[in-house]
């Protein structure tokens, strides 16, 4: 198999020198920019790394990009990583960014990555021994496609727009009868379990009206990257162009729903993974951890913590009993 590597993006949210520049670019009004819980740190990034060391040995690189941040801790000298700038990468009108969309849309930029990669958010964590196959598999990554519906629920939900502009683009390319006829072995899987059931209903519907989200460590290629560009490419330079999340955006799950769409994917069952609310969910991240139920966890931040130095407190405490060594990736 050819190699696979791993993406990991990440921001120092409390560097004051960061925190000066972002403050030059956001007006009053950025609510979304001045969102903290979209860069605080949970002090658990080292834990992803062994978790990474620990699960996935098989992993070629793993490129962490940053924008020119290092965390103390991090052995630069270890030959498994590369520390990616974002002036490394991502086109120069494009920064500074502030916001996570042009990092994540403009990945297939970074030179020496592979073309099979996973791409990690700092919130995700292998849990349990993964093989190569975990995540590509016959040259395609491995995935649960199953349809669902979007339907805003929360308002002013920036995520809830990204994803209607998203959809927006993949009915533009496709003609959903036609792509799914030459892959509807790979829709109407009973790996997805009630999935299945849910995608024989959507199945008749005459466009694509949403996919069910994992929220997990995605299996992606750089060809996939450079298709939707190449396609989308107006499109995509526009939103890049925004600092701070906006309405306007469209989010690194276009890719996924594009190969998707086209069929280039390998049925996964669902229940390779699950995402916990970080500010909820302390004991079934707790038990998920131990047990090794799952392969691989999303702990997912948001507005349920109310208290959050004592709740970090307990969280690292859990992931250094879960894993209590130092990998070849720390000093």
């Amino acid at each position: 198999m050819d190699k696979i590597d791993i993406v990991i993006p990440w921001v120092d949210g409390s560097d004051p020198v960061w925190r000066a520049e972002r403050a030059k670019y956001m007006d009053a009004g950025n609510i979304e920019g001045a969102r903290e819980i979209n860069y605080r740190d949970w002090g658990i990034l080292p834990h992803l790394f062994r978790s990474i060391e620990k699960y996935a040995p098989w992993v070629n690189k793993v490129f962490f990009i940053t924008c020119g941040q290092k965390p103390e801790w991090l052995n630069e000298n270890d030959p498994r990583l590369v520390l990616v700038d974002h002036k490394d990468f991502i086109p120069k009108e494009y920064l500074p960014t502030f916001n996570s969309i042009p990092i994540g849309n403009n990945v297939h930029r970074i030179k020496e990555l592979s073309d099979r990669f996973v791409y990690f958010n700092d919130d995700t964590f292998l849990t349990a021994p993964t093989v190569p196959e975990d995540f590509f598999k016959n040259g395609l990554p491995c995935d649960s496609a199953e349809f669902s519906c979007l339907i805003p629920s929360v308002k002013n939900e920036i995520i809830t727009y990204m994803l209607f502009n998203d959809m927006l683009l993949i009915n533009s390319n496709f003609n959903k009868r036609a792509a799914l006829k030459g892959n509807l072995g790979k829709w109407l899987n009973l790996k997805y379990g009630k999935g299945f059931l849910r995608n024989l209903y959507y199945l008749p519907i005459g466009k694509f009206t949403g996919f069910v989200d994992p929220h997990l460590p995605l299996s992606i290629m750089k060809s996939t990257y450079e298709e939707c560009w190449e396609a989308e490419g107006e499109t995509l330079d526009r939103v890049c162009r925004n600092r701070f999340r906006t309405k306007e955006d469209v989010n690194d799950y276009f890719f996924r729903y594009w190969r998707l769409v086209k069929g280039e994917f390998c049925p996964r069952s669902n229940k390779v993974g699950a995402i916990f609310s970080i500010g909820s969910d302390f004991t079934a991240i707790e038990n998920a951890l131990k047990t090794q139920k799952y392969k691989m966890i999303c702990v997912n931040d948001g507005t349920d913590v109310t208290d959050f130095d004592a709740l970090k407190q307990k969280v690292v405490a859990l992931f250094d009993e879960v894993f209590p060594e130092k990998s070849g990736f720390e000093v």
